[in-house]
């Protein structure tokens, strides 16, 4: 693509508007989203309430998995259109998508009214909504690109990505607010509703505020020339010049960038609360204070890229997350829960198993069940967050903490009422040698502005400042990579491959690492190994792109 100079001048009331209209219904659209995911164990108590209550939870959880599944063929669906018939009215579609399917949940009868229509009629609208998401991104990145003077594009964009973990915000302000309004119970019985219907509110302000924009200056300047594209998903990925992009903004851009925002934004969440046995309350907490905290470097790093380039920030974010993670989340540890790191560095803990017993346990939705008498004992370490080494032997496999030995069982064809009596003796006699061995249950509760829980906050905001340095100038990227009559197209699809695969699947692949290595920080290795390819493709093979024309339509 062409190279200009940039220019420097002031932001303009058009402008604002621009920012403040593409930001605020992508907002919208990520409190929709995570509304779902904030509620998923009373969802599935509604939505699935013919299954035992872990498999309630599982298949909420599967259902909320589903709109991450589905994002990159949104992208598809709206980007195409998005090059076709413009992006303004591409993206009034989205969020009306996303809106009216969020309404519906809040009025959809449960599984006591209308049986089994009731889980299908929900995936659905998860499926939709998880469509509408996959369009909304490219649409409000290249909108806001496309009417950014140049020199500003990073600036400007970096307004959107603050919206996904603005709208995580409002999400928990208004259940919060809910539930301490009308309480628990009835939050439970029918409170949780509120939520999804005080979205059509929300819906309404974006549809009217979209509704007065214009179109794109460089869509609305290529339309008149009549060099718009007939066929832009042919053009994207049928034509190697332009795929090659394509590849090359998924494994050298939004392949790390995705794995540093999960991690610094979902995973350390996860580890607080899995792993070093912290409420979830205070850990909440701690995160959104954080979040509070490192949100304004998404401008930060959004300006600077206007100024040095947006590879050498992206790049620079992969690179020192790799490098660190591990201290950062030992000092976590070590800050968190103080007992369960004494108890770690003071206690070795072996596995004497079959190899030909031990599978990898990759459970992403959580349906899988393992019953060797390997896996069983490694689980049961892994949920106590227990670190240990394997060591090869025969027969059922043994677990040693200390002097004790503790041996596993198979529950391969045992009765129910049989494997599940040994499963609660077996739990209970490891969890008992951990206790006497120094293990906490959980973590001693955390004193509010304590040096403790301003130490925790530190760390996590470190790591939000990582997710801010590789988002922040991503979608400015991602827009100036692509030429202006396939933009949306090409840019949304590696931006949802990346972040709807690649990070939404760190969770579940990180736990399976833990379990099968015996090492609750051996998880790291999954953000840590996508971060460093990303960081060495895109050194060797992506170029800079802040000075590129974007109103080129080739």
């Amino acid at each position: 693509m062409a190279t200009v100079q940039t220019t420097a001048r002031g932001i303009t009331a058009e402008e604002r508007k621009v920012i403040f209209a593409s930001s605020l219904g992508t907002v919208f659209e990520w409190y929709d989203f995570y509304l779902y995911g904030t509620l998923a164990a009373i969802i599935g108590k509604q939505f699935f309430s013919a299954l035992d209550p872990a498999s309630q939870v599982i298949f909420s959880l599967l259902a909320f998995a589903a709109g991450f599944i589905v994002r990159p063929f949104g992208a598809l669906v709206f980007g195409r259109l998005g090059d076709m018939i413009g992006r303004k009215y591409t993206f009034l579609v989205t969020i009306l998508l996303m809106g009216l399917s969020t309404f519906v949940v809040g009025i959809l009868p449960n599984y006591a009214a209308i049986g089994v229509a009731a889980p299908v009629i929900l995936i659905a609208l998860r499926l939709v909504q998880g469509l509408a998401l996959g369009g909304e991104y490219g649409g409000a990145a290249t909108y806001v690109a496309e009417h950014a003077p140049h020199g500003k594009r990073g600036a400007f964009t970096a307004w959107i990505q603050t919206t996904a973990t603005l709208g995580l915000f409002l999400s928990l302000l208004v259940i919060l607010g809910t539930r301490t309004t009308i309480g628990e119970e009835a939050f439970a019985a029918w409170g949780w509703r509120v939520p999804f219907l005080v979205s059509i509110f929300l819906l309404g302000i974006s549809v009217w505020i979209r509704l007065s924009m214009n179109e794109s200056p460089a869509f609305k300047k290529m339309k008149e020339e009549g060099k718009t594209s007939k066929a832009p998903l042919t053009e994207s990925f049928g034509q190697w010049k332009n795929m090659k992009i394509v590849i090359l903004a998924l494994v050298g851009l939004t392949m790390g960038q995705a794995v540093v925002w999960y991690t610094g934004q979902f995973y350390s969440l996860f580890f607080l609360t899995g792993a070093l046995k912290i409420d979830a309350a205070t850990a909440n907490i701690l995160i959104a204070v954080a979040l509070l905290i490192g949100t304004p470097f998404f401008i930060i790093f959004g300006s600077l890229s206007d100024r040095i380039g947006r590879k050498p920030i992206i790049m620079a974010g992969c690179l020192i997350a790799a490098l660190t993670y591990f201290p950062l989340f030992k000092a976590l540890t070590e800050a968190g829960n103080p007992e369960l790191a004494a108890a770690q560095a003071k206690n070795r803990v072996i596995v004497t198993a079959d190899p030909k017993e031990c599978s990898f346990q990759f459970n992403p939705t959580g349906t899988a069940k393992f019953t060797s008498s390997c896996d069983i004992a490694k689980q049961v370490l892994a949920a106590g967050s227990v670190s240990y080494d394997t060591v090869e032997g025969t027969g059922p496999a043994k677990i040693a903490i200390g002097d004790k030995v503790i041996e596993s069982y198979s529950s391969k064809g045992l009765p129910a009422d049989e494997a599940k009596a040994k499963d609660a003796a077996f739990k209970k006699s490891v969890n008992d040698t951990l206790k006497d061995a120094g293990y906490p249950a959980k973590a001693k509760p955390i004193a509010p502005l304590s040096g403790q829980w301003w130490k925790l906050v530190l760390i996590l905001t470190v790591m939000v400042v990582y997710v801010t340095m590789v988002y922040g100038p991503i979608a400015a990227m991602l827009v100036e990579m692509f030429p202006t009559r396939i933009r949306y197209t090409s840019m949304s699809l590696p931006y949802h491959i990346g972040n709807g695969w690649f990070g939404g699947l760190l969770p579940a692949t990180a736990v399976a690492i833990v379990a099968q290595t015996g090492n609750m920080y051996s998880g790291l290795w999954y953000p840590i190994i996508f971060a460093a390819i990303t960081f060495v493709i895109g050194m060797l093979f992506v170029k800079e792109t802040k000075d590129n024309d974007i109103y080129a339509a080739d």
